[in-house]
C-alpha cells in the first residue's frame, strides 16, 4: 500500500537508463521467507533496488535485490536509509495523541484555537476544523502539493529541487483554493493537514515537530537511524539512489537529491527498513500511547477516495487499516521523489515487514503489478 504524497515525478538526469536494461540482479537474504522472492519479484518489475525487513515473531528476515547506484551498478544496501515519505504522518500523529493524553490539547480543539487566522479564505475556515479531522483527513482542505512546481514534470523538478519552504508558505497555497468539502462531511487525502499537524505541535509545545518527534519517539525507542533532516538535500550513507521515470516505458532519471521541506511534517523524515520496522512493533505494542489514545488512532473512517486502490481501506488518525484475507493490518505507505515505502504491522504487534523501493514507474500497468506484489508479501507476512 502506498499512500501518495503526490505523484510526485521529477528528475535530475544526472543518470538515465530504460527499464529493463539495469544490472543483473543482486540478491541476498538472511533467513529463507516470503521476503526475498518479493525483493526479486519487485526487481523484475522495474524497480532498480528494493530493501526489505520482516520481523515474525521475533525471527528477521532481510532483503535485498538490484542496484543503488545505476551508473556504477553497485548493490542496493541491505539495510540502507530512505525517505520515508508519509509514513512521516504517523510518527506526528503519535506525538499529536501523546499531548492529547497529557491533557495539553484535546483532538475537539478546533485549527483557529491553535492557529488563529492561518486556515482562512476562499471558504476556508479554522473555526470550524479540528485537530481529529486534521489527522484522520476529514477536514476537506485542499492537498497544497498539486500546486508545487517541482513536483510536475522533470524540468520543474530541476528548477526547484532545492527550494526552500516554511510551513505557513505550504499552507498558504492551500488556502488559495476552496475547500473540496465541509469539514467533517467525507474523506479525502490531503498533506495540507499535517503540515497543520505540525504546526499545532509548535504552538502546543514551544518547540518544532522535529524536535517533539526525536524526544517522545526517536530517543525512548533507540531509532538511531531515523531522523527528521529538515532541509538537509542529502541522505546519511549507505544508500540506495532514487529513480523516476516521467512516461510509461521512458528513462529513469536520478531524483536522490533534493530539499525535503517541501514535505515537512507531511512526509520528510528519512529512516531504515530496520527503524521502520521496530517503531511500527513499538507503537502497536503500546509502547508510545496510552490505551484510551491507541483507541482514538484506530478510530478509523472509510477512506473513500483510495477505494479503487486500498479496497475497503479504513483511515485512523495517521493510520490506515487494510483489509487482507486474514483480517487485516496497520500501515500507512510514502512517496517522494524516486522512491516508495510500503509496510504492514499487525495488531497485536508480533507481526512486521517494511520494504523500500527506489524506483517510481510512470506506466499503469507496471505501477498496478508492483502494487500487488507488495500488497502480497505483506498478506505472507501478516498472515502467514
Amino acid at each position: 500500500m502506498r499512500v501518495h504524497l503526490r505523484r510526485w515525478g521529477a528528475a535530475a538526469a544526472l543518470t538515465a537508463m530504460a527499464v529493463g536494461v539495469t544490472a543483473a540482479p543482486v540478491s541476498a537474504a538472511a533467513r529463507p521467507g516470503p521476503l526475498p522472492a518479493a525483493v526479486d519479484d519487485l526487481h523484475e518489475l522495474g524497480i532498480t533496488g528494493v530493501q526489505g525487513f520482516a520481523r515474525v515473531d521475533g525471527e528477521v528476515s532481510r532483503a535485498r535485490a538490484g542496484v543503488g547506484d545505476l551508473r556504477r551498478g553497485t548493490p542496493v544496501p541491505m539495510d540502507g536509509y530512505f525517505r520515508i515519505g508519509s509514513n512521516t504522518k504517523t510518527y506526528v500523529a503519535v506525538v499529536v495523541l501523546q499531548l492529547v493524553g497529557e491533557g495539553r490539547l484535546s483532538l475537539d480543539d478546533t485549527v483557529d484555537r491553535w492557529l488563529p487566522g492561518v486556515v482562512a479564505g476562499n471558504g476556508n475556515d479554522g473555526g470550524r476544523i479540528t485537530v481529529r479531522q486534521l489527522l484522520q483527513h476529514t477536514s476537506g482542505l485542499y492537498n497544497y502539493t498539486a500546486d508545487l512546481p517541482a513536483f510536475s514534470g522533470e524540468e520543474a523538478f530541476l528548477a526547484h529541487r532545492f527550494d526552500r519552504f516554511e510551513d505557513a508558505d505550504l499552507v498558504a497555497l492551500a488556502m488559495k483554493h476552496e475547500p473540496n468539502f465541509a469539514p467533517g462531511e467525507s474523506w479525502d487525502y490531503s498533506n495540507t493537514n499535517y503540515i497543520l499537524a505540525g504546526m499545532v505541535i509548535e504552538k502546543v509545545t514551544g518547540r518544532p515537530w522535529e524536535a517533539e518527534v526525536r524526544s517522545r519517539i526517536l530517543r525512548p525507542l533507540g531509532l538511531s537511524e531515523t531522523s527528521a533532516p529538515g532541509d538537509r538535500v542529502s541522505l546519511p550513507r549507505p544508500h540506495a539512489r532514487a529513480y523516476q521515470q516521467w512516461e510509461p516505458g521512458g528513462r529513469l532519471s536520478d531524483v536522490t537529491v533534493f530539499n525535503p521541506s517541501a514535505a515537512s511534517a507531511a512526509g520528510s523524515m528519512v529512516s531504515t527498513p530496520s527503524d521502520v520496522a521496530r517503531f511500527w512493533q513499538a507503537l502497536q505494542d503500546g509502547r508510545l500511547l496510552k490505551p484510551r489514545q491507541m483507541r482514538q488512532m484506530h478510530e478509523t473512517v472509510l477512506a473513500t477516495t483510495f477505494q479503487d486502490y486500498v479496497p475497503g481501506g479504513r483511515y485512523g488518525l495517521g493510520i490506515m487499516f487494510v483489509p487482507n484475507r486474514c483480517g487485516g493490518y496497520w500501515a500507512h505507505g510514502g512517496d517522494v521523489p524516486g522512491v516508495s515505502t510500503v509496510n504492514g504491522v499487525s495488531a497485536d504487534g508480533d507481526r512486521v515487514a517494511v520494504l523500500a523501493l527506489t524506483t517510481q514507474l510512470a506506466g499503469e500497468q507496471e505501477t498496478v503489478a508492483v502494487h500487488r506484489r507488495t500488497l502480497r508479501l505483506m498478506d505472507d507476512v501478516i498472515c502467514g
